[in-house]
């Protein structure tokens, strides 16, 4: 494994300890409303810092770019940022609902190098360095082989903080909805595109997602040989928030459904 990929494993188990141990008695977290069905914890915050401890200690002069804190521009102006979702999927887990996880990603120069995306609860740690393959729990990890949209098990995630394209993303789930084999809305979209990545989905698309939820998911896709494009066919689904991967095959069957959506 890679120096660099093992502190991301490093940090990952460290806020994994911290999320486990306040899932035992969930009435006590402390529950903040960021906006309308937008939440933020204690353990959040908590896993987050513990997270960045961690990089800060091997790499103190990378950029970050956390869901609670943040950008924390880069101290000498390297190259390298990391980006970090210390509790993808908060309202599962405010709920008991067993479906999140930790996300982190380096990038440099704006390409994603190193990814890992750890689920806690079943303690299912997804990795991925760029050219090396992604793996679950030192196993390697393909797309699912589906080739036709018609057999295939798409996931999704509903918008929930900006209704703006609500009707739009309506249209598409009917559409996706009669043309596949089911849809799947699990909650936490980095576990959503890991469960991409070992073939558990055969797709996925969401509107409105943000660089944390979306870049250590992606990298593990493209590294278990899927695709992952914007609405566009383009890759600035990290910018825009609107993604859409699958299997090879899949990919382009449901980017163009999609897109008779899109305004």
């Amino acid at each position: 494994m890679h120096p660099t990929l093992n502190i991301a494993v490093k940090a990952a188990r460290k806020a994994a300890q911290i999320i486990n141990r306040a899932s035992l008695d969930i009435g006590l977290v402390k529950v903040h409303t960021k906006r309308d069905n937008d939440f933020v914890t204690e353990v959040d915050q908590a896993a987050e810092a513990a997270i960045i401890d961690t990089i800060r200690e091997a790499y103190p002069d990378h950029g970050i770019l956390a869901e609670e804190t943040g950008l924390t521009s880069a101290e000498s102006g390297s190259e390298y940022q990391w980006i970090i979702d210390p509790l993808d999927g908060t309202t599962n887990f405010i709920h008991g609902f067993p479906q999140y996880a930790i996300s982190i990603a380096q990038a440099h120069r704006g390409v994603l190098q190193h990814a890992v995306v750890y689920d806690p609860t079943r303690n299912e740690l997804f990795t991925a360095s760029k050219g090396a393959g992604a793996f679950l729990n030192d196993r390697r990890i393909r797309v699912s082989g589906r080739i036709r949209l018609q057999d295939s098990l798409i996931g999704t995630g509903f918008p929930f903080r900006d209704w703006t394209h609500v009707d739009n993303y309506l249209g598409m789930f009917k559409d996706v909805m009669q043309k596949c084999a089911g849809i799947r809305r699990p909650g936490a979209a980095a576990l959503d595109l890991a469960y991409v990545a070992c073939g558990r989905l055969d797709g996925f698309w969401e509107i409105g997602l943000s660089p944390w939820d979306v870049a250590g998911g992606a990298l593990l896709i493209t590294e278990a040989g899927g695709l992952i494009s914007d609405f566009d066919g383009e890759s600035e689904w990290l910018n825009s928030g609107n993604v859409v991967a699958g299997t090879p095959k899949v990919f382009p069957q449901l980017l163009q459904t999609i897109q008779a959506h899109k305004r």
